[in-house]
């Protein structure tokens, strides 16, 4: 394996990474920013006001985004076992 390579593994890992958690991340993004609004405007700084719709909404966002997640995950796993002989050399 060449540096290049290597490289490039930990692109392509990072890069779905990235891919794979942006879904939640901006539900929860997205939450907490609503959130935030209306605690800021009623003036109410409970702490499981802010907490809570945060989890639901990433959960939301799994159940939503799961077969998608899922199909690329699978997809990238498939196509790096396929990369395995090269890689050994």
């Amino acid at each position: 394996m060449t540096e290049s390579m290597a490289i490039e593994l930990a692109k392509n890992a990072m890069t779905m990474i990235l891919m794979i958690s942006a879904p939640m991340l901006m539900f929860g993004l997205i939450v907490g920013l609503l959130v935030s609004i209306f605690q800021a405007a009623t003036q109410i700084n409970e702490f499981t006001l802010s907490f809570v719709p945060k989890i639901l909404a990433v959960m939301a966002a799994g159940a939503l985004f799961g077969p998608w997640i899922l199909n690329n995950m699978v997809t990238y796993t498939s196509s790096l076992l396929e990369q395995l002989p090269n890689l050994v050399r």
